[in-house]
């Protein structure tokens, strides 16, 4: 589990290096936190787009394909984040 700003950040899915994570209680739009190596950025979920941070072309390719694929638990989770649902339940991973 990441700390950023003091705040808890679960991990909800791993794959090819890639860390996805979500706040609880977190501003909308829905949206995602993920690390590759020293690259952080934020993809909202409901349109894929990414609103902060840099990913390598390649690493952003697979997470948005990722996001395509889970966005109807991914907006599960979202909800259960805000609510303050502890543990998150993870999403399976591209694979």
């Amino acid at each position: 589990m990441e700390t950023i700003q003091g705040l808890a950040m679960p991990q909800i899915c791993y794959f090819y290096g890639i860390v996805i994570m979500m706040y609880y209680d977190e501003h909308n739009p829905p949206h995602i936190h993920c690390t590759y190596g020293g690259y952080k950025a934020t993809f909202e979920i409901q349109t894929t787009k990414r609103t902060t941070g840099n990913m390598p072309k390649t690493a952003e390719k697979l997470i948005k394909k990722w996001i395509a694929m889970s966005k109807n638990e991914l907006l599960s989770v979202w909800d259960l984040a805000q609510k303050h649902i502890s543990p998150l339940p993870t999403i399976a991973p591209l694979e």
